[in-house]
């Protein structure tokens, strides 16, 4: 049933189909979505544009919502001052991209929600995240903010005018970047002392607070132990997985992961949970299980795929992209527990969980506002569980999540991104393959399907976003480089041609209307896009990868895999595009030390023939993926086949064929081919293990 506030007003939000957006769409804030409707008006009116970017599972986006889009005051303001215009960032990471480089720029930091205020062709002059309706603690507020920005867009255009220009120019002047030379080997190690130096080596995980999980550290960490043998390197990733994993950022009844941790023991999370997180950590979890063979390592996996399969999963096929960190107004609600609670759900087995999970009657979750303890309890662990606890566990944890499953559920934001079911068809099919498990090929089988049917044009283009029946938005380098990759990990989990064909097609696409052919490299958005004031590339591995660092490593896989040494030199010219600015800090870059690795090696490629489904080609296949070897390419030259389609892609196969009939390995390292073996263990031997 609509509520009085929702008949009172209605914006032009009100049509749209990105959650963020519909969530202001009763706001008395009169709202317009990105486009030149709006802008066309703020030049008709001689308005400034106030620009707030954010997203549906954004925790201060609601509390500057709450406190100013939704009060009348602040409304008034804004509608007489500005024609305001809302952006969902995860539709449109190339808007957000651009102006959060403006705000990083002018502040000195950013986050969401980011609020930008600039001229009807769309140059910024001020840039903010945060505002509140009052000032507070020397920060202007919203109530002073408005009626300034008003006086001197009246009485001093020509200044704002030329700051504008100035800020537009400086952004420009960045985005173009100079290329320098090819990318050398010693950044490796320059990002491992660096990431040494902020290991927590207390806690885990790197820094102070707050603690991200930042999943590609360590999967760069396992690479550098791997090739180098420096032990430090693998026990940096340990302590962070089992720290995180035994920490309040996990969700020890539902499992998944929040998304960082506001302090550096990973106890108390921002409750929010992202579908990039869970798919970038199942990868270090489950590559961690492979490099130690640690089951609780696979556990954990496995774990965060049940949340994903179970909460985030559309019927379609697709993933979901984040479930919000409040629930009734209220963050974390949803997920911590009183000692009374508690001991009324589980009885005679309370004890031993309370004292498991560190739980006590006055709590260790704070009140927002106050700071003060709210007696409720976030679960945690200091240690591992013994046996007889762990069996007791197992059946609380059930009672647990039975009576939480009765409380008001956060916000789930269900549109579908293309760009992170990618990473999350990645993360499925590196699992399928390390721990045997055909049900999660088959997710990603699904996802796979949904987004070839659903989100790709009939001229083979990809689209970014699926909500509700539509899928909109011409997609961007990250929808292309994530789903390659998906690609390419399910076609090594399936063996299923058409996976290897639709990356190499994408490819290709993304190579047409996204490279640079002037200095090399991805542009974020494609040719025909829309035009913005700057066309960025992107390559910083922050929450997640880069379209570039994901890109290159893909186009060093598709090389050695299909012998095309254009995708290789393509792949070299990413690492010349931005080497100044990588050689400046490499440890921000660690996805692009993985492709990096893979470029150095050692590497390998490994192809198996025989009979797909006979038992000694299943024994074959097991030995090598539940090793930790990441620098290879695995193909299958299925012998009882008769001319199996991956001979016209992969030509060199042709003469690869089965011994006597059993399942027959051929392993190459660095370009040299060694004799086929059909002992697994022989095999594993030539690849290092």
């Amino acid at each position: 049933m609509a509520t009085q506030k929702e008949i009172k007003y209605q914006n032009r939000l009100s049509s749209e189909k990105s959650p963020y957006l519909l969530q202001h769409a009763d706001n008395p804030v009169e709202w317009h979505p990105w486009s030149d409707e709006a802008f066309e008006k703020a030049k008709g009116e001689d308005k400034p544009v106030f620009l707030s970017i954010g997203y549906s599972t954004c925790h201060w986006c609601h509390v500057m919502a709450h406190e100013s889009f939704e009060d009348e005051q602040v409304a008034q303001l804004m509608n007489d001052t500005f024609v305001s215009i809302k952006v969902d960032r995860e539709e449109r990471p190339d808007i957000d991209s651009i102006y959060m480089t403006v705000c990083q720029m002018m502040t000195g930091g950013g986050g969401w929600p980011l609020t930008i205020i600039m001229t009807p062709d769309k140059k910024p002059f001020f840039a903010a995240t945060y505002i509140s309706k009052e000032n507070r603690f020397g920060r202007i507020g919203m109530i002073d903010l408005i009626p300034k920005i008003k006086d001197i867009w009246t009485n001093r255009k020509t200044e704002i005018m030329e700051s504008a220009e100035k800020i537009t120019s400086t952004i420009q002047q960045l985005s173009t970047g100079t290329p320098g030379e090819e990318l050398n080997v010693h950044l490796l190690s320059s990002a491992y002392e660096a990431l040494s130096t902020r290991f927590d080596s207390q806690h885990g995980g790197f820094g102070s607070t707050p603690k991200f999980p930042t999943p590609h550290n360590l999967l760069f960490l396992l690479r550098y132990w791997k090739s180098t043998g420096d032990e430090k390197a693998l026990r940096m990733v340990e302590e962070t997985l089992q720290s995180m994993q035994r920490g309040g950022i996990y969700d020890h009844v539902g499992f998944g992961f929040h998304r960082y941790s506001t302090d550096r023991e990973w106890l108390v999370p921002h409750f929010e949970k992202m579908l990039y997180d869970q798919a970038m950590l199942v990868m270090a979890y489950t590559e961690a299980y492979q490099a130690t063979g640690r089951p609780e390592y696979e556990e954990t996996a496995r774990e965060i795929l049940t949340y994903v399969l179970r909460d985030m999963t559309a019927p379609e096929g697709g993933f979901y992209s984040a479930e919000d960190a409040d629930s009734e107004g209220i963050e974390g609600k949803f997920y911590v527990w009183t000692d009374e609670e508690i001991r009324r759900v589980l009885g005679e087995e309370a004890d031993s969980i309370i004292t498991a999970f560190n739980v006590s009657r006055e709590g260790n979750f704070r009140e927002e506002a106050t700071q003060q303890k709210t007696g409720e309890n976030i679960l945690h662990l200091k240690g591992l569980l013994s046996e007889e606890c762990e069996s007791q566990w197992k059946t609380a944890r059930q009672k647990l999540f039975a009576h939480r499953e009765k409380r008001i559920h956060p916000h789930k934001d269900d549109k579908i991104l293309t760009d992170w079911n990618g990473l999350m068809i990645a993360a499925l099919a590196k699992a399928a393959q390390a721990f045997d498990e055909p049900k999660y090929a088959q997710a990603a089988r699904g996802s796979v399907d949904f987004i070839l049917n659903s989100l790709r044009t009939s001229e083979g283009r990809l689209l970014h976003r699926y909500r509700e029946g539509e899928a909109a938005i011409l997609a961007y380098a990250d929808d292309y480089a994530f789903l390659i990759w998906g690609l390419l990990e399910l076609y090594e989990a399936t063996f299923e041609i058409r996976y290897l064909q639709t990356a190499l097609d994408l490819n290709q696409v993304l190579i047409d209307h996204f490279w640079d052919k002037s200095t090399g490299g991805f542009f974020t958005t494609p040719d025909d896009g829309e035009a913005l004031f700057v066309r960025q590339k992107e390559i910083y591995d922050g929450a997640v990868p880069s379209s570039n660092s994901v890109a290159m490593l893909n186009l060093l896989r598709l090389g050695r895999m299909t012998a095309n040494v254009a995708l290789e030199e393509m792949a070299a010219q990413i690492g010349c595009a931005f080497s100044k600015e990588v050689e400046n800090a490499p440890v921000a870059y660690t996805q692009l030390m993985c492709a990096l690795y893979f470029a150095f090696g050692p590497f390998y490629e490994v192809v198996i023939a025989g009979q797909s489904e006979a038992e000694d080609m299943r024994t074959m296949l097991k030995t090598l993926r539940t090793q930790f070897v990441p620098n290879k390419v695995v193909l299958l030259n299925p012998t009882n086949e008769e001319s199996p389609s991956i001979h016209t892609l992969v030509e060199f196969i042709k003469g690869q064929p089965s011994i006597d009939g059993m399942a027959t390995a051929y392993v190459c390292l660095n370009y040299n081919c060694q004799l086929p073996t059909t002992d697994p263990a022989k095999m594993l031997e030539l690849l290092g293990n």
